[in-house]
């Protein structure tokens, strides 16, 4: 038998909501063993982060807890401010979500890491403070240490990011760590280092880890148990292997049925439809032509091309995705196409006309014909207006239309996305991630445009709301006919939506093609490394595919 290092029983969290309770986790039980990894998946509102954020003690204070949390014999709910700041870092640390967030900007990594080493342990020398920093640095596999501790958070990748706070999390040696979406917003590449990364720190430490994720290919990669929550409510607790391949919930069984993979797309048209739509297709011009496109940035006399030559086109009807790591260019490929990058050489033509040579009034004109859905809608929609309002915008802005037949409109809009009837008059943050990103969807369409963009629009969501987005995205697509330029990291819904597919590297376009081509027999050493690191929702093929990868 396994010891036990954290037991938690009957735990409840009720928030007091304008003087009305609302029990948000009814009563969860559970264990986690030393050195082992427990995943809690479950949608968004399950109560995943609740119950993680309740053992650090850092709820709101309207948030009322009961039940038990004991890590090795240590009652740790109800502590005093004292004792909970004694506890925090040395006992359980937590590991956040967006590095950028949890790194202050102003400080370089070695002063950050120095702060948390001396809080945990003071009294030691500027020597042996150096020293630690250089071991926690290297233990997370950061590499040239030495230089590396002078650096800004905003000189260092997101992959390298991520490990400092890993690093800063393992200053006090805890015995249990909690992390929260680690990998959520890092691409394939960096997400599999950093599951190497957190997978090798367990077994040097014999620490335990708590995790939070949406990523059932990172469950599958890393986990060795998994709990699987809806509504604060345990609905199955198993081994890995048994969830992934005999599960007994028939909620469990929807979120793996949920999960995108790659090579799994079903097939609804025969062979002579698809030969037929492609030679539509070739007829057409395109919509969105992309030529030579050249973006530089300038600073203290250096220049930096994120975007070098890139070629693309997309015609009505069709969907191009760009995929690739963090800093290949895709964003920005994708914010020179509608003026919000600047263009230092090439061409972009919509429908014929150029997006770079168009003059103020000619750009207002183009710019109707675009349509964006940028990744957060909670940055992105207005948080003083109504969802109903939102919508509206575009409409009285480029078509002056008010009144009556303003809101019929939008009421459509908002039905072919799934949120007719009341909801019109909620405003964003009453709103879960996946609604939100259903407003921010209805309004990219509301001018009916000829190209949309999508920047990351499934990144943040867990994968049940991920897929009923994308079906959403399906439909309107079919509808309205646009070209849609898709960016994402995440292979699998590429796979599961795109036509066409172009993978981006270091600024250029490195290979390019059908859908079928790129992800089943690509040309490019780089898209076949992007393959072979995307995590598959399966623990016995993770399982080979990393001991190949470390052979």
């Amino acid at each position: 038998m396994s010891e036990t290092l954290l037991n938690v029983q009957e735990l409840s969290v009720t928030f007091d909501v304008d003087g009305t309770p609302q029990t948000v986790v009814p009563g969860i039980s559970f264990d986690i063993a030393v050195n082992e990894v427990l995943a809690v998946v479950g949608e968004s509102g399950s109560g995943k982060s609740v119950t993680a954020m309740s053992l650090l003690g850092l709820l709101p204070r309207n948030a009322t807890i009961t039940g038990s949390a004991s890590l090795r014999g240590i009652e740790m709910l109800g502590l005093s401010d004292t004792e909970r700041k004694r506890r925090l870092g040395s006992s359980v640390a937590m590991i956040f979500q967006d590095p950028a967030a949890a790194l202050n900007p102003l400080f370089t990594i070695g002063f950050q890491l120095a702060e948390s080493i001396r809080s945990h342990t003071p009294g030691l020398s500027r020597a042996e403070v150096h020293q630690r920093i250089l071991e926690l640095l290297a233990l997370v596999e950061i590499p040239d240490p030495a230089n590396k501790m002078t650096s800004y958070p905003h000189q260092l990748s997101g992959g390298q990011c991520q490990r400092v706070v890993i690093a800063m999390a393992l200053a006090g040696d805890p015995d249990l760590l909690i992390a929260d979406e680690p990998t959520t917003a890092l691409d394939v590449t960096v997400q599999a280092e950093i599951l190497d990364v957190l997978r090798r720190m367990r077994s040097r430490l014999r620490s335990s880890i708590l995790l939070i994720t949406h990523d059932m290919g990172v469950v599958a990669d890393i986990a060795d148990r998994v709990i699987v929550l809806r509504r604060g409510t345990v609905m199955e607790t198993a081994a890995v292997d048994h969830l992934f391949h005999n599960p007994t919930n028939d909620y469990t069984r929807e979120l793996l049925q949920a999960v995108p993979q790659i090579g799994k797309r079903p097939s609804v048209t025969t062979a002579e439809d698809t030969a037929s739509k492609e030679r539509g297709t070739d007829a057409q011009p395109p919509v969105l032509e992309v030529e030579n496109l050249v973006v530089e940035y300038h600073r203290r006399g250096l220049r930096f091309k994120a975007v070098d030559g890139v070629n693309l086109s997309i015609k009505a009807g069709e969907i191009l995705a760009i995929v690739g790591e963090s800093g290949s260019g895709k964003s920005t490929t994708a914010l020179a196409t509608i003026g919000l990058a600047p263009v230092t050489s090439g061409t972009v033509r919509i429908l014929g006309q150029s997006f770079v040579e168009s003059r103020h009034r000619e750009l207002r004109s183009l710019r109707e014909r675009i349509g964006v859905v940028f990744q957060n809608p909670a940055t992105s929609l207005n948080p003083r207006f109504t969802v109903r309002n939102a919508v509206a915008e575009p409409l009285r802005i480029h078509r002056g239309m008010r009144g009556r037949g303003l809101y019929d409109v939008v009421d459509q809009l908002l039905a072919d996305v799934g949120l007719g009837g009341g909801w019109g008059e909620r405003y964003p943050h009453e709103l879960s991630g996946g609604q939100r990103q259903r407003v921010a969807i209805a309004r990219a369409v509301a001018l009916r445009p000829d190209v949309l963009i999508a920047d990351e629009p499934t990144s943040a969501l867990d994968v049940s709301v991920q897929a009923r987005v994308l079906d959403v995205f399906r439909e309107l697509q079919e509808q309205l006919g646009f070209a849609c330029l898709f960016i994402s990291h995440d292979l699998a819904v590429v796979d599961s939506l795109s036509d066409r597919v172009a993978v981006m590297h270091k600024g250029r376009v490195v290979e390019q093609g059908s859908r079928d081509q790129v992800f089943g027999s690509p040309s490019s050493d780089y898209t076949r490394q992007l393959l072979n690191a995307a995590p598959v929702p399966d623990p016995l093929i993770q399982r080979a595919r990393r001991e190949a990868r470390a052979s």
